[in-house]
This record gives C-alpha cells, sequence and structure tokens, in this order.
C-alpha cells in the first residue's frame, strides 16, 4: 500500500487561524505539506507540525496567476483556505475570495489535482453582504473550473487563536460594558480541529465529490447565549447593552478604523442579521461533519481550555470581577 508520504498536498492560506490546524491534521496522516502563503518567511512556526521535511513553504499570491502555479506544481491534492475577514488595499473579498478562488481552481485543474475549497455559511449571490456575495462567486468558479471540487462551508469558528471567543473576552478584560449587536442571531460554532478534521477526511477522498458541505458544531446559540458563555467561562460579569443594527452600522462606519478587537466593520454588523447555521438540507443529505463520521466539539467542552487566560486570577483561580 502506498504511504501518503507519496502525496502532496499543497494548502494555500495555511498559515492562518485554520490553516495551521489542517496543516497540523494532514501531516498527521503523514502527508506531505506544501504551504503556500504570501510570505513565507513569517511561517516558520508550521515546520514543528510535522517531521522534518514534512513541510515546506512556498511564496504565492492569489492575486498573481502564475504564483499560483507555481506553488501548486506536482501536486495531488489543492486545498484553498484563503479568505479576508474584513478588506484593506488590494486584499478586498472580491479579489481574494472570487476572482482568487477562481485562480486556485483553474490551476488545479490544469494541474490535474483534486481540489478541496472552504467557503462560510451564508455564501449567497443575493446577499446584501459584499462578503457573503464574494464568497458565492468563488464556490460558483470553483465548481465551473473543477465539477469535482469538495467545497467546506463551516458556521463561525472557535479555537485557540481565533477572532471571535478571544475577541469578545478581550474586550470584557476592558470594559465593564459589552455591546450586543444580533443578540438573537442564530449561530452554530465549530470547533476549528473539527473542520481540519473534515478537510483532511476530504483529502483521504472520504468526502463526497462535488458535494457542499455545511459544518456546525453540536449546538445552536444565540449571540447573546454565545457572550453570556464567554463571561461565564471567564469568570467575568459585564452588562450587555444591545445595539440596533442601524446604530451598529453607524458606528461601524467609525470602528471599521479600529485597531483589534475594537475593529468592526458596516458589512460585518449586516452579516449578523442572518442566522449562520447549517440548512436541514445538508442534514438530509448527510452533507454534515456527522456526515463524515465526526463527532462535533461544543464550545462549553473546548473554549475553557485557552480562555482561561482571561480571567482575572488565570488558571489556578477564579473569582468574580
Amino acid at each position: 500500500m502506498a504511504s501518503n508520504l507519496d502525496t502532496l498536498v499543497t494548502v494555500f492560506g495555511g498559515s492562518g487561524f485554520l490553516g495551521r490546524s489542517v496543516v497540523r491534521a494532514l501531516c498527521k496522516r503523514d502527508y506531505r505539506v506544501r504551504v503556500a502563503v504570501r510570505r513565507p518567511e513569517l511561517a516558520g512556526y508550521l515546520q514543528p507540525l510535522g517531521r522534518v521535511g514534512q513541510v515546506h513553504n512556498v511564496q504565492a499570491n492569489l492575486r498573481y496567476p502564475a504564483s499560483v502555479e507555481a506553488a501548486l506544481r506536482d501536486s495531488h491534492v489543492v486545498i484553498n483556505l484563503v479568505g479576508v475577514l474584513t478588506e484593506g488595499g488590494a486584499q478586498t473579498f472580491d479579489a481574494v475570495q472570487a476572482k482568487g478562488a477562481e485562480t486556485v481552481a483553474k490551476a488545479a485543474a490544469a494541474a490535474g489535482a483534486q481540489l478541496v475549497h472552504v467557503s462560510a455559511i451564508g455564501a449567497d449571490a443575493q446577499s446584501p453582504s459584499r462578503y457573503a456575495r464574494a464568497k458565492a462567486a468563488g464556490e460558483a468558479a470553483v465548481l465551473a473550473a473543477v465539477p469535482a471540487a469538495t467545497i467546506f462551508r463551516p458556521s463561525v469558528m472557535f479555537g485557540p487563536e481565533d477572532q471571535f471567543t478571544n475577541r469578545f473576552a478581550a474586550l470584557a478584560r476592558m470594559s465593564p460594558v459589552l455591546p450586543l449587536i444580533g443578540g438573537e442571531t442564530k449561530m452554530q460554532p465549530v470547533y476549528v480541529g473539527d473542520v481540519a478534521s473534515a478537510i483532511a477526511d476530504a483529502a483521504d477522498g472520504k468526502a463526497k465529490a462535488g458535494a457542499t458541505y455545511e459544518l456546525g458544531g453540536p449546538e445552536v446559540l444565540s449571540m447573546r447565549e454565545i457572550i453570556e458563555a464567554i463571561l461565564e467561562i471567564t469568570d467575568r460579569k459585564r452588562m450587555l447593552v444591545p445595539l440596533s443594527f442601524g446604530l451598529a452600522r453607524f458606528q461601524a462606519n467609525f470602528l471599521q478604523f479600529a485597531p483589534g478587537a475594537f475593529k468592526l466593520t458596516p458589512d460585518q454588523v449586516t452579516l449578523l442579521e442572518r442566522d449562520n447555521v447549517v440548512s436541514e438540507a445538508a442534514k438530509a443529505a448527510g452533507l454534515t461533519l456527522e456526515g463524515l463520521g465526526i463527532t462535533p466539539d461544543s464550545l462549553e467542552a473546548i473554549a475553557p481550555q485557552y480562555l482561561w487566560r482571561f480571567r482575572a486570577a488565570g488558571q489556578f483561580q477564579r473569582m468574580s470581577v
């Protein structure tokens, strides 16, 4: 039997939040992993995830087709994880998530490689959100170039390096009051490790070709419930002040220029107006984590393992503040 070490997997965006978990999962299954990123010299932390020589970083930018073609040369499997939560300079939603996805798909088709593309629940060509429209355009371009591609749409992901639970925990450490936008909007938080396992399963050939999977955690929670859970885990008592979408969008016109955890864009507010959960159609078709044989981990089970650092006394003592 051939070893997975004979299989080269190129991961675009492998240095990001999801990327490092995907690289780790692939290494555990003995694949050779080529990580294609804009700044490979800054992705050295990926090397220890595999054995010596198993992970190799190369330079590529989705806005430059020649670099993409060079990065996936001789690849058996291509995984595209590249996405942006906010736009900046030339890194627009359309350039990265639509045209960039098309560039990767066309190069994968030319190379005859298997393609796995990561999108997002909420991808919709008719969405008022530019982020969601770009995701939908990317999916369409991928399937046009590689009809057998497997697409994964995760709900909001959480994990040690996320920009979701860590963001709210950081805000709670700095402010006695937290704004609540879309408090009743439903989400299905999914652990990044489970999403990575699904992607690795696709590399193994266990996912359906040409199918679109929707990946969510075991619980559907409102935004209010999620923030309350984060406050409980970090042992913080904070006042939640509901904001209307109109007021939140007005504030986002200014906060889009803010640093760190305070940053909020009008498009992010628009995304919060719609639920972000696995559809009944995906469940019925078995196009879910459970359909792949993966039992998803809950926010309650995983988040305390890394959010303890936001407690007033760290991991050694729980105390209300």
